[in-house]
Protein backbone atom coordinates (compact mmCIF):
# COMPACT_ATOMS: atom_id res chain seq x y z
CA UNK A 1 0.00 0.00 0.00
CA UNK A 2 1.46 3.74 -1.48
CA UNK A 3 1.51 6.54 1.32
CA UNK A 4 -1.06 8.11 -0.47
CA UNK A 5 -3.36 4.86 -0.06
CA UNK A 6 -2.04 4.83 3.58
CA UNK A 7 -3.86 8.73 4.40
CA UNK A 8 -6.22 8.36 2.25
CA UNK A 9 -7.96 4.62 4.08
CA UNK A 10 -7.00 7.16 7.30
CA UNK A 11 -9.04 10.02 5.82
CA UNK A 12 -11.76 8.36 5.21
CA UNK A 13 -11.94 6.02 8.24
CA UNK A 14 -11.63 9.51 10.36
CA UNK A 15 -14.43 10.96 7.88
CA UNK A 16 -16.73 7.84 9.16
CA UNK A 17 -15.60 8.18 12.64
CA UNK A 18 -17.24 11.63 12.65
CA UNK A 19 -20.22 10.81 10.86
CA UNK A 20 -21.10 7.62 13.36
CA UNK A 21 -20.39 9.93 16.29
CA UNK A 22 -22.54 12.53 15.17
CA UNK A 23 -24.95 9.91 14.20
CA UNK A 24 -25.04 8.72 18.29
CA UNK A 25 -25.61 12.74 19.06
CA UNK A 26 -28.62 13.19 16.89
CA UNK A 27 -30.10 9.49 18.11
CA UNK A 28 -29.96 10.40 21.41
CA UNK A 29 -31.25 13.82 20.63
CA UNK A 30 -34.27 11.94 19.03
CA UNK A 31 -33.35 13.26 15.69
CA UNK A 32 -35.25 11.62 12.25
CA UNK A 33 -34.28 8.26 12.38
CA UNK A 34 -34.41 7.26 8.99
CA UNK A 35 -32.07 10.02 8.11
CA UNK A 36 -29.28 9.05 10.27
CA UNK A 37 -29.85 5.28 9.33
CA UNK A 38 -29.05 6.45 5.68
CA UNK A 39 -26.46 8.73 6.61
CA UNK A 40 -24.42 6.24 8.71
CA UNK A 41 -25.08 3.38 6.43
CA UNK A 42 -23.34 5.81 3.57
CA UNK A 43 -20.46 7.53 5.69
CA UNK A 44 -19.47 3.88 6.55
CA UNK A 45 -19.19 2.56 3.21
CA UNK A 46 -16.77 5.02 2.15
CA UNK A 47 -13.91 3.66 3.29
CA UNK A 48 -15.56 0.04 3.60
CA UNK A 49 -15.11 0.16 -0.32
CA UNK A 50 -12.16 1.92 -0.69
CA UNK A 51 -10.46 -0.76 1.44
CA UNK A 52 -11.91 -3.46 -1.34
CA UNK A 53 -10.40 -0.97 -3.73
CA UNK A 54 -6.76 -1.70 -2.42
CA UNK A 55 -6.89 -5.38 -2.59
CA UNK A 56 -9.19 -5.64 -6.33
CA UNK A 57 -8.35 -8.28 -8.59
CA UNK A 58 -8.12 -6.25 -11.83
CA UNK A 59 -7.96 -3.06 -12.52
CA UNK A 60 -12.00 -2.83 -13.71
CA UNK A 61 -12.92 -4.05 -9.88
CA UNK A 62 -10.49 -1.68 -8.50
CA UNK A 63 -12.47 1.64 -10.80
CA UNK A 64 -15.99 0.08 -9.43
CA UNK A 65 -15.09 -0.06 -5.95
CA UNK A 66 -13.67 3.67 -6.46
CA UNK A 67 -16.93 4.66 -7.99
CA UNK A 68 -19.07 2.87 -5.87
CA UNK A 69 -17.41 5.12 -2.95
CA UNK A 70 -17.69 8.06 -5.24
CA UNK A 71 -21.58 7.45 -5.05
CA UNK A 72 -21.36 6.61 -1.44
CA UNK A 73 -19.64 10.19 -0.69
CA UNK A 74 -21.99 11.90 -2.81
CA UNK A 75 -24.95 10.63 -1.34
CA UNK A 76 -23.51 11.17 2.25
CA UNK A 77 -23.26 14.92 1.51
CA UNK A 78 -26.94 15.12 1.09
CA UNK A 79 -27.97 13.45 3.69
CA UNK A 80 -25.56 16.05 5.26
CA UNK A 81 -27.11 18.84 3.31
CA UNK A 82 -30.91 17.66 4.59
CA UNK A 83 -30.01 17.44 8.11
CA UNK A 84 -29.05 21.03 7.89
CA UNK A 85 -32.15 21.83 5.60
CA UNK A 86 -34.19 20.48 8.43
CA UNK A 87 -32.44 22.02 11.51
CA UNK A 88 -30.78 18.80 12.74
CA UNK A 89 -27.72 20.23 12.64
CA UNK A 90 -26.41 23.66 12.48
CA UNK A 91 -24.58 25.66 10.42
CA UNK A 92 -21.13 24.86 11.91
CA UNK A 93 -21.44 21.22 12.53
CA UNK A 94 -22.47 21.27 8.89
CA UNK A 95 -19.59 23.00 7.57
CA UNK A 96 -16.85 21.37 9.31
CA UNK A 97 -18.25 17.61 8.08
CA UNK A 98 -19.67 18.63 5.44
CA UNK A 99 -16.10 19.95 3.74
CA UNK A 100 -14.49 17.00 4.87
CA UNK A 101 -16.82 15.30 2.75
CA UNK A 102 -16.46 17.48 -0.40
CA UNK A 103 -12.54 17.56 0.20
CA UNK A 104 -12.89 13.15 0.12
CA UNK A 105 -15.42 13.19 -3.02
CA UNK A 106 -13.01 15.52 -5.22
CA UNK A 107 -9.95 12.95 -3.94
CA UNK A 108 -12.22 9.69 -5.54
CA UNK A 109 -12.91 12.04 -8.65
CA UNK A 110 -8.77 12.49 -9.25
CA UNK A 111 -7.87 8.87 -8.32
CA UNK A 112 -10.60 8.18 -10.59
CA UNK A 113 -9.69 10.12 -13.88
CA UNK A 114 -6.14 9.03 -13.06
CA UNK A 115 -6.46 5.61 -13.16
CA UNK A 116 -8.69 5.59 -16.20
CA UNK A 117 -5.96 8.17 -18.06
CA UNK A 118 -3.23 5.80 -17.22
CA UNK A 119 -5.30 2.49 -18.15
CA UNK A 120 -6.26 4.27 -21.57
CA UNK A 121 -2.44 5.49 -22.00
CA UNK A 122 -1.75 1.55 -21.53
CA UNK A 123 -3.87 0.23 -24.31
CA UNK A 124 -2.30 3.02 -26.74
CA UNK A 125 0.83 1.68 -26.23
Amino acid sequence: MSEFSKMFDEKCLMFATRIVNMCRFLDKERKGKHIIDQLMRSGMSIGANYAEAECAMSDNDFLAKLYISLKESNETLYWLRLLKNVNDIDEKQFRSIFEDGEEIKRMFISIIKTKRNNLASQTTS
